[in-house]
Protein backbone atom coordinates (compact mmCIF):
# COMPACT_ATOMS: atom_id res chain seq x y z
CA UNK A 1 0.00 0.00 0.00
CA UNK A 2 1.32 3.22 -1.13
CA UNK A 3 1.68 6.87 0.57
CA UNK A 4 -1.59 7.83 -1.61
CA UNK A 5 -3.29 4.40 -0.51
CA UNK A 6 -2.85 5.04 3.37
CA UNK A 7 -3.98 8.72 3.30
CA UNK A 8 -7.42 7.75 1.25
CA UNK A 9 -8.46 5.33 3.54
CA UNK A 10 -7.37 6.97 6.74
CA UNK A 11 -9.55 10.11 5.26
CA UNK A 12 -12.45 7.45 5.16
CA UNK A 13 -12.36 6.08 8.94
CA UNK A 14 -14.11 8.27 11.83
CA UNK A 15 -12.59 10.08 14.43
CA UNK A 16 -13.79 7.68 17.42
CA UNK A 17 -11.55 5.68 19.24
CA UNK A 18 -10.95 2.00 17.99
CA UNK A 19 -8.70 -0.63 17.01
CA UNK A 20 -7.14 -0.79 12.76
CA UNK A 21 -5.59 -3.41 11.28
CA UNK A 22 -3.77 -3.38 8.00
CA UNK A 23 -3.96 -6.97 6.41
CA UNK A 24 -1.69 -8.27 3.26
CA UNK A 25 -3.90 -9.51 -0.27
CA UNK A 26 -4.26 -12.85 1.33
CA UNK A 27 -6.31 -11.59 4.37
CA UNK A 28 -3.56 -12.39 6.53
CA UNK A 29 -3.39 -9.01 9.35
CA UNK A 30 -0.18 -7.61 10.15
CA UNK A 31 -0.28 -5.36 12.73
CA UNK A 32 -2.87 -4.37 14.95
CA UNK A 33 -2.79 -1.27 16.65
CA UNK A 34 -5.03 0.81 18.84
CA UNK A 35 -6.23 4.86 18.63
CA UNK A 36 -8.09 7.68 20.55
CA UNK A 37 -9.00 9.23 16.74
CA UNK A 38 -8.75 6.62 14.09
CA UNK A 39 -8.87 8.82 11.41
CA UNK A 40 -5.82 10.73 12.62
CA UNK A 41 -4.09 7.64 13.80
CA UNK A 42 -4.01 5.58 10.66
CA UNK A 43 -3.13 8.99 8.24
CA UNK A 44 0.36 9.13 10.31
CA UNK A 45 1.65 5.46 8.64
CA UNK A 46 1.58 7.42 5.13
CA UNK A 47 4.79 8.87 6.75
CA UNK A 48 6.30 5.61 8.77
CA UNK A 49 8.45 6.08 11.62
CA UNK A 50 10.34 3.33 11.81
CA UNK A 51 11.99 1.02 8.58
CA UNK A 52 9.94 -1.78 10.18
CA UNK A 53 6.51 -0.05 10.09
CA UNK A 54 7.62 0.99 6.34
CA UNK A 55 7.90 -2.56 5.68
CA UNK A 56 4.29 -3.57 7.24
CA UNK A 57 2.42 -0.74 5.11
CA UNK A 58 4.50 -1.95 2.16
CA UNK A 59 3.35 -5.36 2.07
CA UNK A 60 -0.14 -4.15 3.44
CA UNK A 61 -3.04 -4.24 0.95
CA UNK A 62 -6.22 -2.74 3.02
CA UNK A 63 -6.89 -1.57 6.40
CA UNK A 64 -9.63 -2.74 8.57
CA UNK A 65 -11.23 -0.89 11.44
CA UNK A 66 -13.50 -1.59 14.95
CA UNK A 67 -15.36 1.09 16.80
CA UNK A 68 -15.15 1.13 20.49
CA UNK A 69 -16.88 3.27 23.16
CA UNK A 70 -14.21 3.84 25.05
CA UNK A 71 -10.51 4.23 25.02
CA UNK A 72 -9.94 1.33 27.50
CA UNK A 73 -12.24 -0.74 25.60
CA UNK A 74 -9.59 -0.31 22.17
CA UNK A 75 -6.25 -1.11 24.68
CA UNK A 76 -8.38 -4.52 25.25
CA UNK A 77 -9.79 -5.32 22.11
CA UNK A 78 -6.22 -4.38 20.52
CA UNK A 79 -4.84 -7.23 22.89
CA UNK A 80 -7.67 -10.20 22.13
CA UNK A 81 -6.60 -9.92 18.27
CA UNK A 82 -3.03 -9.82 19.09
CA UNK A 83 -2.92 -12.89 20.54
CA UNK A 84 -6.09 -14.13 18.16
CA UNK A 85 -4.19 -13.14 14.76
CA UNK A 86 -0.43 -13.15 15.95
CA UNK A 87 0.40 -10.35 13.63
CA UNK A 88 4.02 -10.78 12.62
CA UNK A 89 4.34 -7.07 12.85
CA UNK A 90 3.27 -6.88 16.64
CA UNK A 91 4.98 -7.71 19.77
CA UNK A 92 3.10 -10.63 21.22
CA UNK A 93 3.02 -12.52 24.25
CA UNK A 94 3.39 -16.41 23.91
CA UNK A 95 0.11 -17.77 25.75
CA UNK A 96 -3.57 -18.16 24.61
CA UNK A 97 -5.42 -15.85 27.52
CA UNK A 98 -7.50 -13.13 26.05
CA UNK A 99 -10.27 -10.63 27.58
CA UNK A 100 -13.95 -11.55 27.86
CA UNK A 101 -16.43 -10.23 25.80
CA UNK A 102 -20.51 -10.65 25.42
CA UNK A 103 -22.49 -11.53 22.99
CA UNK A 104 -26.13 -11.39 21.77
CA UNK A 105 -26.03 -13.79 19.01
CA UNK A 106 -27.41 -12.92 15.22
CA UNK A 107 -30.94 -14.85 15.90
CA UNK A 108 -34.61 -14.04 16.19
CA UNK A 109 -34.46 -14.96 19.71
CA UNK A 110 -30.79 -13.96 20.53
CA UNK A 111 -29.14 -15.85 23.35
CA UNK A 112 -26.33 -13.56 25.65
CA UNK A 113 -23.56 -15.17 26.83
CA UNK A 114 -19.38 -14.17 28.15
CA UNK A 115 -16.87 -15.80 25.03
CA UNK A 116 -13.50 -14.64 23.92
CA UNK A 117 -14.81 -15.83 20.40
CA UNK A 118 -17.59 -14.28 18.87
CA UNK A 119 -20.11 -15.40 16.48
CA UNK A 120 -20.45 -14.05 12.99
CA UNK A 121 -23.39 -11.74 13.26
CA UNK A 122 -23.32 -10.98 17.30
CA UNK A 123 -23.36 -8.34 18.55
CA UNK A 124 -20.72 -7.78 21.07
CA UNK A 125 -20.20 -5.55 23.88
CA UNK A 126 -16.93 -5.05 25.89
CA UNK A 127 -13.67 -6.42 26.08
CA UNK A 128 -13.81 -6.18 30.07
CA UNK A 129 -11.42 -6.81 32.09
CA UNK A 130 -12.67 -9.29 34.71
CA UNK A 131 -14.42 -12.09 33.77
CA UNK A 132 -15.97 -13.13 37.24
CA UNK A 133 -17.97 -9.34 37.04
CA UNK A 134 -18.96 -10.23 33.37
CA UNK A 135 -20.31 -13.31 34.77
CA UNK A 136 -22.53 -11.37 37.85
CA UNK A 137 -24.00 -8.92 35.16
CA UNK A 138 -24.84 -11.35 32.25
CA UNK A 139 -26.81 -13.41 34.98
CA UNK A 140 -28.01 -10.24 36.70
CA UNK A 141 -29.27 -9.43 33.24
CA UNK A 142 -31.18 -13.10 32.81
CA UNK A 143 -32.55 -12.51 36.34
CA UNK A 144 -34.14 -9.11 35.14
CA UNK A 145 -34.72 -9.76 31.97
CA UNK A 146 -35.13 -13.40 31.19
CA UNK A 147 -32.16 -13.89 27.99
CA UNK A 148 -31.52 -17.52 27.07
CA UNK A 149 -28.57 -18.53 27.62
CA UNK A 150 -28.70 -21.93 25.68
CA UNK A 151 -26.88 -23.06 22.22
CA UNK A 152 -29.74 -23.12 19.55
CA UNK A 153 -29.63 -26.92 19.27
CA UNK A 154 -31.11 -27.09 22.42
CA UNK A 155 -33.40 -24.41 22.06
CA UNK A 156 -35.09 -26.09 18.89
CA UNK A 157 -37.53 -28.59 18.60
CA UNK A 158 -38.15 -28.05 22.98
CA UNK A 159 -42.26 -29.20 24.13
CA UNK A 160 -41.61 -27.73 27.79
CA UNK A 161 -39.79 -25.36 29.57
CA UNK A 162 -35.70 -26.18 30.59
CA UNK A 163 -34.56 -25.62 34.40
CA UNK A 164 -33.29 -21.92 33.58
CA UNK A 165 -37.01 -21.26 33.36
CA UNK A 166 -37.91 -22.86 36.66
CA UNK A 167 -34.98 -20.78 38.18
CA UNK A 168 -36.16 -17.47 37.16
CA UNK A 169 -33.34 -16.86 34.54
CA UNK A 170 -35.04 -17.26 31.53
CA UNK A 171 -38.35 -16.38 30.24
CA UNK A 172 -38.73 -19.45 27.92
CA UNK A 173 -39.41 -18.12 24.21
CA UNK A 174 -38.70 -21.78 23.14
CA UNK A 175 -42.25 -22.85 24.15
CA UNK A 176 -43.93 -19.60 23.52
CA UNK A 177 -43.98 -18.67 27.70
CA UNK A 178 -43.78 -15.17 26.21
CA UNK A 179 -43.85 -13.98 22.72
CA UNK A 180 -40.94 -12.83 20.25
CA UNK A 181 -41.89 -9.58 20.17
CA UNK A 182 -41.93 -8.69 24.52
CA UNK A 183 -38.71 -10.83 24.34
CA UNK A 184 -36.95 -8.33 21.75
CA UNK A 185 -38.16 -6.06 24.07
CA UNK A 186 -36.21 -7.12 26.90
CA UNK A 187 -33.50 -7.80 24.45
CA UNK A 188 -33.41 -3.99 23.49
CA UNK A 189 -33.12 -3.40 27.40
CA UNK A 190 -30.16 -5.04 27.99
CA UNK A 191 -28.95 -3.41 25.12
CA UNK A 192 -29.66 -0.44 26.47
CA UNK A 193 -27.41 -1.49 29.50
CA UNK A 194 -24.16 -2.24 27.66
CA UNK A 195 -24.81 1.09 25.80
CA UNK A 196 -24.03 2.51 29.29
CA UNK A 197 -27.81 3.21 30.50
CA UNK A 198 -26.67 1.79 33.73
CA UNK A 199 -29.83 2.76 34.88
CA UNK A 200 -31.53 -0.29 33.52
CA UNK A 201 -29.71 -2.88 35.33
CA UNK A 202 -29.21 -1.07 38.52
CA UNK A 203 -32.26 0.77 39.46
CA UNK A 204 -34.28 -3.18 39.48
CA UNK A 205 -31.16 -3.87 41.48
CA UNK A 206 -31.45 -0.94 44.17
CA UNK A 207 -35.34 -1.56 44.37
CA UNK A 208 -34.54 -5.59 45.21
CA UNK A 209 -32.31 -5.16 47.73
CA UNK A 210 -34.14 -1.99 49.41
CA UNK A 211 -37.26 -4.62 49.45
CA UNK A 212 -34.94 -7.29 50.97
CA UNK A 213 -33.65 -5.37 53.44
CA UNK A 214 -37.40 -4.26 54.69
CA UNK A 215 -38.26 -7.86 54.84
CA UNK A 216 -35.30 -9.10 56.77
CA UNK A 217 -34.01 -10.91 54.45
CA UNK A 218 -30.45 -9.97 54.66
CA UNK A 219 -28.41 -12.48 52.58
CA UNK A 220 -30.80 -12.07 49.11
CA UNK A 221 -29.94 -7.85 50.31
CA UNK A 222 -26.28 -8.48 50.42
CA UNK A 223 -25.90 -10.95 47.28
CA UNK A 224 -28.31 -7.93 45.36
CA UNK A 225 -25.62 -5.43 46.57
CA UNK A 226 -22.69 -7.77 45.31
CA UNK A 227 -24.60 -7.68 42.09
CA UNK A 228 -24.83 -3.92 42.12
CA UNK A 229 -21.44 -3.20 42.97
CA UNK A 230 -20.37 -5.49 39.71
CA UNK A 231 -22.64 -3.33 37.62
CA UNK A 232 -21.36 -0.32 38.53
CA UNK A 233 -17.82 -1.36 38.06
CA UNK A 234 -18.42 -2.84 34.72
CA UNK A 235 -19.32 0.67 33.46
CA UNK A 236 -16.42 2.37 35.53
CA UNK A 237 -18.34 3.78 38.30
CA UNK A 238 -17.28 1.76 41.13
CA UNK A 239 -14.36 2.39 43.62
CA UNK A 240 -11.45 3.16 41.22
CA UNK A 241 -9.32 4.55 44.29
CA UNK A 242 -5.26 3.44 43.56
CA UNK A 243 -4.05 2.01 46.21
CA UNK A 244 -1.39 3.68 48.56
CA UNK A 245 1.87 2.64 47.16
CA UNK A 246 3.47 1.92 51.22
CA UNK A 247 -0.11 0.18 51.70
CA UNK A 248 0.09 -2.43 48.80
CA UNK A 249 -0.29 -6.10 49.85
CA UNK A 250 0.72 -7.30 46.42
CA UNK A 251 2.96 -6.39 44.05
CA UNK A 252 4.07 -7.28 40.79
CA UNK A 253 8.13 -6.15 39.72
CA UNK A 254 8.53 -6.48 36.06
CA UNK A 255 11.81 -6.01 33.96
CA UNK A 256 12.39 -6.64 30.43
CA UNK A 257 15.22 -7.65 27.83
CA UNK A 258 15.28 -7.24 23.84
CA UNK A 259 17.64 -9.24 21.79
CA UNK A 260 16.54 -9.47 18.23
CA UNK A 261 13.23 -10.08 17.45
CA UNK A 262 12.75 -12.03 20.98
CA UNK A 263 12.04 -10.29 24.58
CA UNK A 264 12.15 -11.55 27.74
CA UNK A 265 9.87 -10.06 30.82
CA UNK A 266 10.58 -11.54 33.94
CA UNK A 267 8.09 -10.86 36.85
CA UNK A 268 8.60 -10.95 40.41
CA UNK A 269 5.39 -11.03 42.54
CA UNK A 270 5.61 -10.11 46.47
CA UNK A 271 2.96 -10.51 48.91
CA UNK A 272 3.12 -8.28 52.04
CA UNK A 273 6.58 -7.34 51.37
CA UNK A 274 7.99 -10.91 50.91
CA UNK A 275 9.09 -12.20 47.59
CA UNK A 276 6.69 -15.55 47.09
CA UNK A 277 7.30 -16.35 42.81
CA UNK A 278 9.73 -15.74 40.07
CA UNK A 279 9.15 -16.29 36.40
CA UNK A 280 9.84 -15.27 33.04
CA UNK A 281 8.35 -14.55 29.98
CA UNK A 282 9.21 -14.95 26.29
CA UNK A 283 7.77 -12.50 23.73
CA UNK A 284 8.11 -12.07 19.74
CA UNK A 285 9.07 -8.36 19.11
CA UNK A 286 9.68 -7.26 15.43
CA UNK A 287 12.76 -5.50 15.29
CA UNK A 288 13.15 -1.77 15.84
CA UNK A 289 10.70 -2.18 19.15
CA UNK A 290 12.54 -1.50 22.91
CA UNK A 291 11.78 -2.17 26.26
CA UNK A 292 9.22 0.56 26.45
CA UNK A 293 6.88 -1.52 23.39
CA UNK A 294 7.35 -4.72 24.99
CA UNK A 295 5.87 -3.17 28.44
CA UNK A 296 3.17 -1.68 26.79
CA UNK A 297 2.49 -5.63 25.27
CA UNK A 298 3.20 -7.13 28.35
CA UNK A 299 0.38 -5.29 30.22
CA UNK A 300 -2.02 -5.47 28.13
CA UNK A 301 -1.98 -8.94 27.18
CA UNK A 302 -0.54 -10.36 30.55
CA UNK A 303 -3.24 -9.60 32.13
CA UNK A 304 -5.96 -10.87 30.95
CA UNK A 305 -8.28 -13.41 33.03
CA UNK A 306 -4.89 -13.29 35.80
CA UNK A 307 -5.62 -11.07 39.15
CA UNK A 308 -3.98 -7.78 39.09
CA UNK A 309 -1.90 -6.84 42.07
CA UNK A 310 -2.17 -3.97 44.23
CA UNK A 311 0.87 -2.05 42.33
CA UNK A 312 3.29 -2.89 39.29
CA UNK A 313 7.08 -1.50 39.28
CA UNK A 314 8.42 -1.45 35.98
CA UNK A 315 12.10 -0.98 34.90
CA UNK A 316 11.19 2.03 32.20
CA UNK A 317 8.02 3.77 31.89
CA UNK A 318 5.23 2.27 28.92
CA UNK A 319 4.55 6.07 28.06
CA UNK A 320 1.05 4.95 27.20
CA UNK A 321 -1.68 7.38 29.05
CA UNK A 322 -4.09 4.79 27.92
CA UNK A 323 -2.51 1.61 29.79
CA UNK A 324 -1.83 4.29 32.85
CA UNK A 325 -5.55 5.19 32.71
CA UNK A 326 -6.85 1.44 32.36
CA UNK A 327 -4.61 0.31 35.47
CA UNK A 328 -5.75 3.24 37.57
CA UNK A 329 -9.65 2.52 36.94
CA UNK A 330 -8.56 -0.94 37.60
CA UNK A 331 -7.26 0.33 41.39
CA UNK A 332 -3.36 -0.41 39.92
CA UNK A 333 -0.83 2.13 40.91
CA UNK A 334 1.73 2.24 38.14
CA UNK A 335 5.23 3.26 38.79
CA UNK A 336 8.40 3.67 37.53
CA UNK A 337 11.11 3.36 41.09
CA UNK A 338 13.82 5.62 41.27
CA UNK A 339 15.61 4.59 44.61
CA UNK A 340 15.34 2.90 47.44
CA UNK A 341 14.18 -1.05 48.25
CA UNK A 342 11.81 -0.78 45.44
CA UNK A 343 14.54 0.21 42.70
CA UNK A 344 16.73 -2.74 44.20
CA UNK A 345 13.52 -5.24 42.94
CA UNK A 346 13.36 -3.88 39.70
CA UNK A 347 17.16 -4.12 39.33
CA UNK A 348 17.01 -8.34 40.02
CA UNK A 349 13.68 -7.93 38.28
CA UNK A 350 16.27 -7.16 35.04
CA UNK A 351 18.68 -9.39 36.02
CA UNK A 352 16.02 -12.15 35.92
CA UNK A 353 15.12 -11.22 32.09
CA UNK A 354 18.86 -10.95 30.72
CA UNK A 355 20.04 -13.63 32.55
CA UNK A 356 21.34 -16.98 30.02
CA UNK A 357 24.05 -18.61 32.36
CA UNK A 358 21.97 -22.01 34.22
CA UNK A 359 19.05 -21.30 31.95
CA UNK A 360 19.21 -23.40 28.67
CA UNK A 361 17.22 -22.32 25.78
CA UNK A 362 16.19 -25.42 25.37
CA UNK A 363 13.42 -24.91 22.75
CA UNK A 364 15.75 -23.32 20.77
CA UNK A 365 18.01 -26.41 20.78
CA UNK A 366 15.29 -28.54 19.72
CA UNK A 367 14.55 -26.41 16.69
CA UNK A 368 17.97 -26.71 15.66
CA UNK A 369 18.17 -30.02 16.08
CA UNK A 370 15.24 -30.75 13.93
CA UNK A 371 15.43 -27.92 11.62
CA UNK A 372 12.21 -26.67 12.02
CA UNK A 373 11.29 -23.13 13.36
CA UNK A 374 11.25 -22.43 16.91
CA UNK A 375 8.23 -24.73 18.30
CA UNK A 376 7.15 -22.50 20.90
CA UNK A 377 4.16 -24.34 21.82
CA UNK A 378 4.48 -28.00 21.50
CA UNK A 379 1.46 -29.83 21.67
CA UNK A 380 1.68 -33.56 23.33
CA UNK A 381 -0.67 -36.64 22.21
CA UNK A 382 -1.64 -40.12 23.57
CA UNK A 383 -4.04 -42.71 23.95
CA UNK A 384 -4.98 -44.97 26.89
CA UNK A 385 -6.92 -48.05 26.87
CA UNK A 386 -7.70 -51.49 28.71
CA UNK A 387 -7.48 -54.39 25.78
CA UNK A 388 -9.56 -52.19 23.65
CA UNK A 389 -11.53 -50.68 26.14
CA UNK A 390 -12.66 -46.94 27.85
CA UNK A 391 -10.48 -45.83 24.81
CA UNK A 392 -9.56 -42.07 25.33
CA UNK A 393 -6.41 -39.60 23.96
CA UNK A 394 -5.35 -37.16 25.58
CA UNK A 395 -4.14 -33.50 23.98
CA UNK A 396 -1.04 -31.24 25.97
CA UNK A 397 0.33 -28.39 25.41
CA UNK A 398 3.60 -26.95 26.53
CA UNK A 399 4.47 -22.75 26.20
CA UNK A 400 7.90 -22.13 26.25
CA UNK A 401 8.67 -25.67 27.43
CA UNK A 402 6.16 -25.07 30.71
CA UNK A 403 2.67 -26.99 30.71
CA UNK A 404 -0.03 -24.29 29.68
CA UNK A 405 -2.81 -26.35 31.30
CA UNK A 406 -5.90 -24.29 30.34
CA UNK A 407 -4.92 -25.89 26.56
CA UNK A 408 -4.76 -29.24 27.77
CA UNK A 409 -8.06 -31.30 25.72
CA UNK A 410 -9.41 -35.38 25.77
CA UNK A 411 -11.32 -36.61 24.02
CA UNK A 412 -13.26 -40.68 23.96
CA UNK A 413 -12.03 -42.66 21.26
CA UNK A 414 -14.01 -45.48 19.37
CA UNK A 415 -13.55 -48.35 21.26
CA UNK A 416 -11.12 -50.88 19.19
CA UNK A 417 -7.34 -52.33 20.34
CA UNK A 418 -6.04 -50.57 17.52
CA UNK A 419 -3.35 -48.14 18.71
CA UNK A 420 -2.41 -46.97 15.43
CA UNK A 421 -6.50 -46.62 14.11
CA UNK A 422 -6.67 -44.63 17.91
CA UNK A 423 -3.83 -41.99 16.96
CA UNK A 424 -5.02 -41.70 13.71
CA UNK A 425 -8.80 -40.73 15.26
CA UNK A 426 -7.11 -38.63 17.65
CA UNK A 427 -4.60 -36.03 15.25
CA UNK A 428 -7.59 -36.20 12.84
CA UNK A 429 -10.07 -34.87 15.48
CA UNK A 430 -7.04 -31.61 16.82
CA UNK A 431 -6.74 -31.14 13.05
CA UNK A 432 -9.95 -30.98 11.67
CA UNK A 433 -10.81 -28.67 14.81
CA UNK A 434 -8.09 -26.42 13.82
CA UNK A 435 -8.65 -26.41 9.71
CA UNK A 436 -12.63 -26.14 10.49
CA UNK A 437 -11.93 -22.96 13.15
CA UNK A 438 -13.66 -24.84 15.97
CA UNK A 439 -10.75 -24.91 18.11
CA UNK A 440 -9.91 -21.40 20.63
CA UNK A 441 -6.66 -22.36 20.73
CA UNK A 442 -3.37 -21.21 18.21
CA UNK A 443 -2.26 -23.50 15.37
CA UNK A 444 0.89 -25.49 17.25
CA UNK A 445 4.69 -25.45 16.16
CA UNK A 446 5.16 -28.47 17.02
CA UNK A 447 3.02 -31.84 17.38
CA UNK A 448 4.38 -34.52 19.83
CA UNK A 449 3.52 -38.51 19.22
CA UNK A 450 4.09 -40.81 21.97
CA UNK A 451 4.92 -43.97 20.00
CA UNK A 452 6.82 -44.90 17.25
CA UNK A 453 7.29 -45.43 13.83
CA UNK A 454 3.77 -46.71 13.65
CA UNK A 455 1.99 -43.95 15.60
CA UNK A 456 4.07 -41.27 14.01
CA UNK A 457 2.93 -42.66 10.42
CA UNK A 458 -0.53 -42.65 11.33
CA UNK A 459 -0.55 -39.39 12.57
CA UNK A 460 1.41 -38.17 9.08
CA UNK A 461 -2.05 -39.83 7.51
CA UNK A 462 -4.65 -38.07 9.68
CA UNK A 463 -2.53 -34.97 8.72
CA UNK A 464 -2.21 -35.41 5.16
CA UNK A 465 -5.88 -36.06 5.02
CA UNK A 466 -7.21 -33.09 6.33
CA UNK A 467 -4.74 -30.65 5.31
CA UNK A 468 -3.20 -29.69 8.36
CA UNK A 469 0.41 -28.73 7.98
CA UNK A 470 2.17 -28.94 11.39
CA UNK A 471 5.32 -30.65 11.57
CA UNK A 472 5.29 -33.46 13.57
CA UNK A 473 7.40 -36.48 15.76
CA UNK A 474 7.21 -39.09 17.76
CA UNK A 475 9.30 -40.49 21.11
CA UNK A 476 9.38 -43.84 21.47
CA UNK A 477 9.63 -45.19 25.18
CA UNK A 478 11.89 -47.82 25.17
CA UNK A 479 14.87 -45.74 24.12
CA UNK A 480 14.19 -42.83 23.78
CA UNK A 481 14.59 -42.19 20.10
CA UNK A 482 13.17 -39.14 18.17
CA UNK A 483 11.52 -40.42 14.94
CA UNK A 484 10.99 -37.64 12.20
CA UNK A 485 9.55 -37.81 8.52
CA UNK A 486 13.19 -37.36 7.54
CA UNK A 487 15.06 -39.88 10.20
CA UNK A 488 15.72 -40.79 13.75
CA UNK A 489 17.44 -38.88 16.34
CA UNK A 490 19.66 -40.23 18.91
CA UNK A 491 20.43 -37.96 21.04
CA UNK A 492 22.58 -37.21 24.43
CA UNK A 493 20.79 -38.42 27.54
CA UNK A 494 21.68 -34.95 29.15
CA UNK A 495 20.44 -33.24 25.84
CA UNK A 496 18.26 -30.13 27.17
CA UNK A 497 15.93 -30.76 24.18
CA UNK A 498 15.58 -34.47 24.64
CA UNK A 499 14.67 -33.61 27.93
CA UNK A 500 11.57 -31.00 26.69
CA UNK A 501 10.10 -33.53 24.80
CA UNK A 502 9.90 -36.26 27.92
CA UNK A 503 8.38 -33.62 29.85
CA UNK A 504 5.81 -33.36 27.13
CA UNK A 505 5.74 -36.88 26.26
CA UNK A 506 5.14 -38.09 30.01
CA UNK A 507 2.89 -35.10 30.38
CA UNK A 508 0.17 -36.67 27.84
CA UNK A 509 0.35 -40.11 29.17
CA UNK A 510 -0.09 -39.23 32.24
CA UNK A 511 -3.10 -36.97 31.07
CA UNK A 512 -4.39 -39.94 29.16
CA UNK A 513 -4.00 -42.80 31.57
CA UNK A 514 -5.65 -40.09 33.78
CA UNK A 515 -8.55 -39.58 31.76
CA UNK A 516 -9.13 -43.32 31.54
CA UNK A 517 -8.90 -44.45 34.29
CA UNK A 518 -11.63 -42.24 35.20
CA UNK A 519 -13.61 -43.17 32.57
CA UNK A 520 -12.93 -47.05 33.60
CA UNK A 521 -13.95 -47.03 37.53
CA UNK A 522 -16.76 -44.61 37.45
CA UNK A 523 -18.81 -46.85 35.09
CA UNK A 524 -21.04 -49.15 36.61
CA UNK A 525 -20.18 -52.71 36.52
CA UNK A 526 -21.58 -56.77 37.12
CA UNK A 527 -18.39 -56.27 39.93
CA UNK A 528 -21.04 -54.11 41.97
CA UNK A 529 -23.33 -57.25 42.31
CA UNK A 530 -20.81 -59.17 43.85
CA UNK A 531 -20.98 -59.39 47.88
CA UNK A 532 -17.61 -58.50 49.50
CA UNK A 533 -16.74 -56.23 46.22
CA UNK A 534 -16.71 -52.63 47.19
CA UNK A 535 -15.68 -49.86 45.75
CA UNK A 536 -12.19 -50.50 46.15
CA UNK A 537 -11.72 -53.71 45.23
CA UNK A 538 -13.65 -52.85 42.47
CA UNK A 539 -11.13 -50.48 41.25
CA UNK A 540 -8.36 -52.81 41.68
CA UNK A 541 -9.42 -55.59 40.12
CA UNK A 542 -10.33 -53.95 37.37
CA UNK A 543 -6.81 -52.26 37.03
CA UNK A 544 -5.27 -55.64 37.80
CA UNK A 545 -7.22 -57.37 35.03
CA UNK A 546 -8.41 -54.25 32.75
CA UNK A 547 -12.12 -54.76 32.41
CA UNK A 548 -15.22 -56.73 33.71
CA UNK A 549 -14.06 -59.43 30.69
CA UNK A 550 -10.43 -59.88 32.54
CA UNK A 551 -11.74 -60.50 35.71
CA UNK A 552 -14.45 -63.28 34.54
CA UNK A 553 -11.41 -64.87 32.54
CA UNK A 554 -8.98 -64.52 35.70
CA UNK A 555 -8.71 -67.83 37.78
CA UNK A 556 -9.10 -68.32 41.36
CA UNK A 557 -5.32 -67.97 41.77
CA UNK A 558 -4.95 -64.67 40.21
CA UNK A 559 -8.00 -62.97 42.18
CA UNK A 560 -6.58 -64.30 45.35
CA UNK A 561 -3.57 -62.18 44.37
CA UNK A 562 -5.83 -59.19 44.60
CA UNK A 563 -5.52 -57.74 48.05
CA UNK A 564 -8.78 -57.38 49.75
CA UNK A 565 -9.96 -60.99 47.20
CA UNK A 566 -10.29 -64.07 49.87
CA UNK A 567 -10.82 -67.59 48.45
CA UNK A 568 -14.56 -67.04 49.45
CA UNK A 569 -15.22 -63.71 47.44
CA UNK A 570 -12.49 -65.35 44.37
CA UNK A 571 -15.30 -68.14 44.14
CA UNK A 572 -18.37 -65.69 43.92
CA UNK A 573 -16.70 -63.58 41.53
CA UNK A 574 -15.98 -66.46 39.33
CA UNK A 575 -19.67 -67.81 39.74
CA UNK A 576 -21.67 -64.36 39.42
CA UNK A 577 -19.81 -63.55 36.39
CA UNK A 578 -20.46 -66.78 34.19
Amino acid sequence: MDTDGVRTRAGDLPREPGIYQFEDAEGRVLYVGKAVDLRDRVRSYADPRSRRIRKMVGRADRIDFAVTDTETQALLLEANLIKRHRPPYNVRLKDDKSYPLVQLTDHAVPRIEVTRDPEDGATVYGPFTDKGRVEVVVKALRETYGLRGCSDHKYSNRDRPCLDYEMGICTAPCTGEISEADYAADVTSVERFFEGEIGVLADPLRRGMAAAAEEQEFERAANLRDKLDAVEALHGEGDTAVSDANGASSTDVLGAAVEGNRAVVARLHAEDGKLVERERHTLDSPDGEGPEDVYRAFLTQYYAEREFPDEILCAEDPADPDIEAWLEREGVALRVPGAGREATLVDLALKNARQRGGVSDEVGALADALGIDRPDRIEGFDVSHAQGRSVVGSNVLAVDGSPEKSGYRRKKLTERNDDYANMRELIRWRALRAVEGRDDRPDPDLLLIDGGEGQLGAARDALAETGWDVPVVALAKDEELVIAPDGVYDWADDAAHLHLLQRVRDEAHRFAVQYHQTLRDDVSTALDEVPGVGPATRKRLLRRFGSVDGVREASSDELTAVDGIGERTAETLRTRLR
